[in-house]
């Protein structure tokens, strides 16, 4: 996402993003994957704690744990107010992509940021301990419980988002995100208007594989592909998306293996922007070797 919008002109990139993981707090709709991409392409993002804004303070969320209120989901102030507009917004009926589109321009940013669908869409995640909203599980109860199976509540009704099966079709390169298969990326495809877009692409499309020698940098993804899909080699990552990438982007750490799509080797680990631009031109170039 940000590897993209730093070597192409923002205005050529458009961002799909995830809302299984939306959720009310406090009365307040919160997107949390939204929000994480808005505030990285903003350069609002506190990239040492890994989500939320930087520079941030927790003085509401204090006030509302001390006169009984939740506390368990991290709202900090700074966040909090984007959360009021959008809360604002969805009552007076405005939809979700208007929403997300009017804060990513007075946050300045000129990539397309696009909501998979402006319909209810939740992530719950099933474990030997119960079923759990994504958040619940994921947050609440720090990931803990081994997830033996997925789904997506409101998917069977949900519609593409305004303009995301256009970008989809327009598009001279389709990227999948190295983020989690299960979680991050199959709420997006469970609109079934972007999966078969993505199914009928007249142009390639990349993943880029969330682990590096077999592990997640940081999350569960890990532990969700050995106990969903077997195991954690680049051929598990690959099973995820049947039918849907061409090629499949690598870190130097895992073994290449034969599969039925096209994979690229380099390395994967986005620690600064030049290692942002590396990872974004070997995926540009692996979908242009294939036109």
């Amino acid at each position: 996402m940000c590897a993209l919008a730093e070597t192409l002109a923002p205005r050529d990139v458009t961002v799909v993003g995830n809302v299984g993981d939306d959720l009310d707090v406090l009365g307040l709709h919160v997107s949390p994957d939204l929000d994480s991409i808005l505030y990285a392409l903003a350069g609002l993002n506190d990239e040492e704690r890994g989500w939320g804004r930087a520079g941030e303070t927790w003085n509401a969320l204090e006030e509302a744990s001390r006169f009984g209120g939740d506390d368990w989901f991290r709202l900090g102030d700074r966040d909090i107010g984007l959360h009021l507009v959008r809360t604002q917004a969805l009552a007076a009926g405005e939809a979700l992509s208007a929403v997300t589109a009017r804060l990513a321009a007075a946050a300045g940013v000129e990539v397309r940021v696009l909501p998979a669908t402006d319909d209810r869409l939740r992530t719950w995640l099933e474990t030997a301990a119960g079923a759990f909203a994504f958040q619940e599980w994921f947050v609440a109860r720090g990931h803990r419980d081994e997830v033996d199976g997925l789904r997506f509540e409101g998917a069977g009704e949900a519609r593409p988002a305004p303009g995301a099966v256009e970008a989809l079709d327009e598009a001279d390169l389709i990227l999948l995100a190295p983020s989690n298969p299960y979680v991050s990326i199959a709420p997006i495809l469970a609109v079934a208007g972007i999966r078969e877009a993505i199914e009928g692409r007249r142009v390639p499309c990349v993943a880029i594989s969330p682990l590096i020698g077999g592990a997640a940098v940081k999350g569960p993804a890990d532990r969700m592909l050995a106990r969903l899909a077997g195991g954690t080699t680049p051929a598990h990552v690959a099973s995820c998306y049947p039918g849907l990438i061409d090629v499949l982007v690598i870190d130097e750490a895992d073994a290449p293996a034969d599969l039925e799509v096209e994979i690229v080797v380099t390395k994967t680990l986005m620690t600064d922007a030049a290692a942002r631009r590396r990872l974004a031109e070997a995926a540009l170039g692996a979908a242009g070797a294939l036109r």
